[in-house]
């Protein structure tokens, strides 16, 4: 079972971590002076450090769903977030519930910041503290351009594959948590995104193929990590379990440890896990809610005995499954916050003691 808070409210204070940020009285660099030094791969990450891509080289094993809905929880919180589609498909717009809405541009502004090295200008407020860059099928032709850079070579093959970062850099000290979603078969786009992260969160299925694509996104980290070598991975999510859970994660411990060629995983492999309910997940989609907000709306709805002593038509405000996924996303939402507060409370502990 897992361990669920009470509220998205009990998930921690976003002003109690601190974070490595880039020293008082200095400047971010614009874009053209980034570009300068790209030759040298000297970038500076200091604001990048609140990045998480979170990633698998399979689909459908709950990237979206865990972007969105931890996302969605940490803005309830009181943290200051930023989620990121750098899927083709858009599909976190169903999620949030911003698709085929007139504030859609099916990723038309950030292809604009991948390609030119522009500042996004996000979706404010899609929840209270919580903004969005879109995805969509512009995404295509931005990954299609930075394609030809990348082969290019030299600087600009390091520009291409920087371009999501060199964006976030320009706005990433607004927030407190960056959440990337990433494509799980666009090559060029991912690796965008684990080049701009600090942090990498991996959900998967225990199925084989998730396994295959557990082996892909490994394979993807080994190959920034010229760019970004202090890349870290936050954990390892399974999605889809069941609540007798047990014997599945050991499995999915021992597969890690072979995967990752690591002697013990146990510490990488999130305790809590996220239940999956087909009824909830489409039930949630097609009112472009979060499953919290699914499972507040369904407790706030009239009970079907009131309805019949009303003589009103008894229908159903939505499965009972509902409350079982969001108390699973809350519990993962809330062993993510521990993991990302300690990780970058240590890097600020090293910091300091390498500055002494």
């Amino acid at each position: 079972m897992p361990d669920t808070p009470d509220s998205p409210n009990d998930l921690g204070d976003p002003d109690s971590y601190t974070r490595a940020r880039q020293p008082a009285g200095t400047v971010a660099a614009s874009s053209s002076e980034i570009g300068l030094k790209l030759a040298e791969i000297d970038f500076d990450r200091s604001e990048l450090q609140q990045v998480v891509a979170v990633i698998n080289g399979k689909g459908g094993v709950g990237k979206t769903t865990i972007t969105a809905n931890v996302g969605g929880l940490l803005a309830a919180s009181g943290w200051r977030v930023l989620v990121v589609d750098a899927d083709p498909q858009g599909n976190l717009g169903f999620d949030l519930g911003y698709a085929d809405t007139d504030r859609d541009d099916d990723g038309k502004e950030l292809s604009k910041a991948l390609v030119y090295g522009d500042a996004p200008r996000p979706l404010k407020d899609i929840r209270p503290g919580l903004d969005v860059l879109p995805g969509g099928h512009h995404l295509e032709g931005a990954a299609a351009t930075l394609a030809t850079k990348i082969g290019k070579g030299g600087a600009n093959s390091i520009q291409g594959r920087l371009a999501l970062a060199i964006a976030l850099n320009q706005i990433a000290g607004d927030y407190d948590i960056i959440l990337i979603d990433c494509p799980p078969n666009i090559d060029v786009l991912q690796t965008a995104a684990v080049a701009a992260a600090r942090y990498v969160l991996i959900p998967s299925r225990s199925d084989a193929a998730s396994r295959k694509g557990l082996t892909l996104t490994a394979n993807r980290l080994d190959q920034v990590i010229d760019l970004n070598p202090d890349l870290d991975l936050l954990g390892i999510v399974l999605f889809g379990t069941s609540q007798s859970a047990k014997r599945v994660r050991k499995e999915a411990v021992d597969e890690v440890n072979e995967i990752l060629g690591v002697t013990d995983a146990e510490g990488i492999v999130f305790q809590n896990f996220i239940s999956h309910s087909e009824a909830t997940a489409k039930k949630a989609r097609d009112r472009g809610l979060l499953v919290h907000e699914l499972d507040d709306a369904i407790k706030a709805a009239p009970k079907w005995y009131e309805l019949m002593k009303k003589g009103q038509k008894v229908e159903s405000p939505g499965p009972a499954s509902a409350q079982s996924v969001a108390d699973s996303l809350q519990a993962v939402t809330q062993e993510f916050v521990a993991r990302f507060t300690a990780r970058t409370e240590a890097t600020e502990q090293e910091q300091e003691t390498a500055d002494v």
